[in-house]
């Protein structure tokens, strides 16, 4: 038991601040990412697709892409695919355990993070937008497989683009996106 604990311990102390200049970067293209996203959503209020466009899980995504660019998590292949893979399995689990909420939640976000894995896509996001297709309510259920494309794909390509702007605008040589593409 003793061995346990011990692993909990800290083993370095936390790191500086960022500059300010990174954090400026960072709110620039999260306030033009999500904006964009929120804006569309707006503008298509008049219907089931726009009353749902704006999920949670674009919250995460951002502070990824923007915040963390040069993170695996975050490059273009893992922000797509994770969160579209994400979107399948999500929608799939609660078609199959729609009864079994509990369950399907659980399988939702584990088959979720098994299948980024196997796929070399891991965006952390795509666990919660897996999720949200299991409990986001009849909104999201009446999507169906939709949601993988609309809200999930869409939004995410429009951060994608977002981010491909604003972190390249920067005259920072550690601030570009990005590392890699597929």
């Amino acid at each position: 038991m003793r061995f346990y604990f011990t692993r909990m311990r800290s083993k370095d102390i936390c790191p500086p601040r960022q500059p300010l200049k990174k954090m400026v970067w960072s709110w620039v293209g999260a306030f033009c990412g999500i904006y964009l996203v929120a804006s569309l959503a707006s503008y298509m209020s008049d219907n089931l697709l726009g009353t749902m466009f704006v999920i949670g899980s674009f919250g995460a995504s951002a502070v990824l892409v923007y915040g963390a660019p040069l993170a695996e998590f975050s490059q273009p292949r893992n922000l797509i695919g994770g969160s579209v893979l994400s979107a399948l399995i999500g929608v799939a689990v609660y078609q199959v355990f729609a009864d079994y909420m509990v369950l399907a939640s659980a399988l939702a976000v584990s088959l979720a993070i098994a299948l980024m894995y196997l796929t070399r896509t891991l965006h952390p996001p795509g666990g919660a937008t897996a999720l949200i297709a299991v409990i986001g309510g009849e909104n999201v259920h009446q999507l169906g497989f939709l949601y993988a494309v609309m809200p999930v794909f869409l939004g995410s390509l429009l951060l994608l683009l977002v981010a491909l702007v604003v972190n390249n605008l920067s005259t920072d040589p550690k601030r570009h996106y990005p590392v890699y593409w597929i």
